[in-house]
């Protein structure tokens, strides 16, 4: 799939960005259903209300006079995630892994002080990484303790699993593995690796970084042939229950693995990204075309998941 020809790219199935947004985001996410996705302190209290494993919420800040108590929240925490509530595409996330005196520790080994924290705090109620330039919330969680079988695969930072389901069906999946050049983002248009992965199993099938295909890690060195995502029906499970609770047909689920918790999810997208087809090297129009015709013939939420392991694995 890479370097094609438009014409060779609609033979080999690949959805183009008009053809999901008319149809597919178009058609079949209700705009009056966006803001339970597009923000997400709203996600994580839908979630939590239906038994679906989310992040700890240490605390939200909402207007700048409370920007001076940060400090004050944050004392208790070795570790935490400050993010955008209405934040996209990773910006305006702080990941803090340690503690050193009265600073802080990024994953990237950066030292930053409590005034930099405040003034991060202070630039995302402004809506500096807001979608739309909206003044927001800023939201502090406890830091995923990811799974330790995937350290391996990313770099100072935690890796994330996107996975498109549509109509209730699990359609395709990757892991998205933070790398030195993203600092620690799981975000591919920073440097993060996309690792595209089997829906039937939750192996790995290939790596992609920068649009170009690899076959390792590039800080760790991990083989990417070797990653199989565990508790892999649990993944699509969450995933696909995300259709139901957002009333959204076409979505992206974003999901951590938590050493306790198993999977977590991280947040959703109702506009989700292209670039998954690149990292799977294949094209998510027959996918969609085949998970339309499975939820077609059942509502049962089991049965459409198992038929798109059937029907969609790599077989």
């Amino acid at each position: 799939m890479l370097l094609r020809s438009p014409a060779t790219l609609r033979r080999l199935g690949v959805l183009g960005m008009n053809e999901r947004n008319i149809g597919y985001i178009g058609r079949y996410n209700p705009r009056k259903n966006y803001p339970l996705v597009d923000n997400k302190l709203a996600t994580k209290s839908r979630a939590r209300d239906r038994g679906i494993p989310v992040p700890e919420l240490l605390g939200v800040i909402e207007y700048q006079h409370q920007v001076r108590e940060v400090i004050e929240l944050l004392a208790p925490h070795q570790s935490f995630v400050i993010k955008p509530a209405q934040g996209s595409g990773g910006k305006g996330i702080l990941v803090v892994v340690d503690r050193r005196g009265d600073n802080y520790l990024k994953a990237s080994g950066q030292e930053i002080n409590q005034e930099a924290v405040a003034r991060h705090v202070s630039n995302i109620l402004a809506g500096l990484h807001s979608l739309g330039g909206r003044n927001d919330t800023a939201m502090v969680e406890a830091l995923i303790d990811f799974d330790p079988c995937l350290a391996a695969y990313s770099c100072e930072g935690v890796p994330d699993i996107r996975v498109i389901a549509f109509r209730g069906v699990p359609v395709m999946a990757m892991m998205r593995c933070a790398t030195h050049a993203s600092d620690g983002k799981a975000n591919l248009h920073q440097g993060a690796v996309g690792v595209g992965l089997d829906i039937a199993t939750g192996n790995a099938l290939s790596a992609v970084q920068h649009g170009e295909l690899v076959e390792v890690h590039p800080d760790t060195g991990a083989c990417f042939r070797s990653l199989k995502i565990p508790h892999w029906d649990r993944v699509l499970d969450l995933a696909a229950s995300c259709v139901e609770m957002t009333g959204l047909q076409y979505i992206g689920a974003d999901i951590v693995l938590d050493r306790q918790q198993g999977p977590v999810l991280l947040e959703l997208n109702a506009r989700p990204g292209l670039a998954i087809q690149v990292a799977n090297q294949a094209g998510l129009r027959d996918r969609l075309a085949i998970a339309e015709e499975i939820a077609a013939q059942t509502d049962d939420h089991y049965e459409k998941i198992d038929a798109a392991k059937t029907r969609l694995g790599s077989g």
